[in-house]
């Protein structure tokens, strides 16, 4: 069994289908100089577009990135993707934070989850489409 020293980590939720997802994968390079404070500036600006659902993160020890952004909508992606201080974030991250990334657009047809249940006998599941 794994040890888990830090909170609990909770993965988005299946949602009802269809939405978006949008996979950002990356490695990063060595000069991360403003890096966190523009990722926490993103993370507080994608919040307010409406039809964003969440985002899940993971970060290997190797340096690969995994984030991955859920919309309700094509119209709630298109607005995080036009986003002037997003532009600039991402125009900002080819010229210093990034030694390569891919992006990756899908349409989710099909979700599922899976919790288990605390105090209760065998485990929650949930399937949405």
């Amino acid at each position: 069994m794994t040890d888990h020293p830090q909170a609990p980590v909770t993965p988005v939720e299946a949602y009802e289908p269809p939405y978006y997802v949008a996979v950002f994968t990356t490695v990063r390079t060595v000069e991360q100089t403003g890096y966190s404070e523009t990722n926490a500036r993103m993370e507080a600006l994608v919040n307010d577009v409406p039809g964003y659902l969440g985002m899940d993160h993971a970060q290997t020890p190797g340096g690969l990135g995994i984030t991955v952004g859920y919309f309700r909508d094509a119209d709630a992606l298109t607005e995080w993707r036009t986003d002037a201080e997003h532009r600039a974030a991402q125009q900002r991250g080819r010229e210093q934070w990034y030694e390569s990334y891919t992006l990756h657009v899908a349409k989710v047809e099909r979700s599922h989850g899976f919790i288990r249940a605390r105090g209760q006998e065998g485990p929650q599941e949930s399937a949405a489409g």
